[in-house]
């Protein structure tokens, strides 16, 4: 009977064991939100794909902190991530950032739904607006003018990897050196 009792404790015991360690390696394996915690530049996540703004001030790149990869900027100056509303969504995929002068406008490649964007996110405005809606084929590897004005990618739209050149336009406004740092009044203190 003693033997048959201590059975049954080891058994409970290595069940309740069992238990625990499902709950740990459930909460240590679930998505984060990437403005938790400490907002250093480098994390336990991956963290990729820099671009830094003319002016030094602003890096924007991409990381899986949560739970999906998405653009994060982050202030070398006040060394904490910025919020960009609008920017990253769930169902979608982000690559290749690229960042005007003072970070006011980021461009950047979209997937959704197996579909590859081309989009420009105003740090203002706070709205993304797709730029190739109009060009037939893939883009790859934008970048941005330091005044915001111009974007270049490639495209494949002619059967080939062309160089695309898009002028947004002469009343866009610019991202001047002399221009005030957007949004530094919405920064996201972790």
């Amino acid at each position: 009977m003693k033997n048959f009792s201590s059975l049954f404790l080891l058994q409970r015991c290595l069940r309740w064991s069992f238990s625990l360690g499902l709950i740990g390696l459930a909460v240590a394996c679930s998505p984060s939100d990437p403005f938790s915690g400490p907002s250093s530049l480098n994390s336990r996540y991956t963290d990729e794909q820099p671009a830094l703004s003319g002016n030094g001030r602003y890096l924007a790149f991409v990381s899986n902190r949560g739970g999906d990869r998405n653009i994060l900027l982050y202030d070398l100056q006040l060394q904490q991530l910025i919020s960009l509303p609008r920017l990253n969504r769930r169902d979608a995929i982000t690559e290749n950032p690229s960042i005007s002068y003072t970070g006011r406008y980021i461009v950047y490649l979209t997937s959704e739904q197996g579909r590859l964007m081309l989009v420009l996110y105003d740090r203002v405005t706070r709205q993304p607006q797709i730029l190739n809606q109009w060009y037939q084929g893939w883009v790859r590897n934008p970048s941005i003018s330091p005044d915001g004005r111009f974007v270049v990618f490639e495209s494949s739209s002619r059967g080939q990897w062309d160089i695309e050149v898009l002028d947004r336009g002469p009343n866009v406004e610019l991202d001047l050196p002399d221009s005030p740092v957007p949004g530094s009044s919405s920064t996201v203190s972790p």
